[in-house]
């Protein structure tokens, strides 16, 4: 067997593994990496591909960049972040059967198309010299696609500024349930045994 297609083999297994860890994980940290080990697997097919910038691009960008900031806006939200949806239970579960019920759909259309295709498929034809070089990318990328780019930009500093807001409230509501009442204090007593014998100030009473 040929070792690259071991090598491809073994990248698309990755892909396909971390993707259901991405999906299935309750964990949100376990969901992140799964979504790095996605990623790495995609970087391997690009190898495959001989596209050793896009393989780089694929690990500095989405691996050093995107999955820390998922990291970051996980621990922000706290160890709770994936209990925020047990309320709505009846509506996380129809929506999980509709994602379900169309992913299913996608798969099925796809296998038909696969199918049906020639055994031959056709093969395409020959490129320039300077095609997938680091040029050609950055002209298209801020050319063509510079209105995408920025919108994918955009999209994730108001993720991170939502995920901001939300962990801000939190707290506050929490710190807002913990910290105890004047009355609290005065009918079951000092919060510390320090305080064992203090009399109480006018704020306390």
């Amino acid at each position: 067997m040929n070792v690259g297609n071991v090598f491809f083999a073994l990248c698309s297994l990755a892909a396909l593994v971390g993707a259901l860890c991405t999906v299935i994980a309750k964990n949100p940290i376990r969901g992140a990496m799964g979504l790095l080990l996605t990623i790495a697997a995609i970087a391997g097919l690009f190898l495959k591909l001989n596209a050793q910038f896009l393989a780089a691009i694929q690990l500095i960008v989405y691996a050093g960049a995107v999955v820390v900031l998922f990291v970051f806006v996980i621990m922000l939200l706290g160890p709770d972040a994936g209990h925020m949806q047990q309320k709505t239970e009846p509506t996380g579960r129809l929506l999980r059967a509709l994602s379900g019920g169309l992913l299913a759909l996608v798969a099925f259309v796809t296998l038909g198309l696969v199918l049906r295709s020639a055994e031959t498929p056709p093969r395409f034809g020959h490129v320039d010299a300077g095609h997938g070089s680091v040029e050609a990318i950055g002209q298209q990328l801020f050319t063509k696609a510079v209105v995408p780019f920025e919108l994918a930009t955009a999209l994730l500093i108001v993720a991170v500024v939502g995920a901001i807001a939300v962990a801000r409230s939190r707290h506050q509501t929490r710190k807002q349930k913990q910290s105890p009442s004047p009355t609290r204090r005065f009918f079951h007593g000092p919060l510390h045994p320090r305080d064992a014998g203090r009399p109480l100030t006018g704020e306390e009473l």
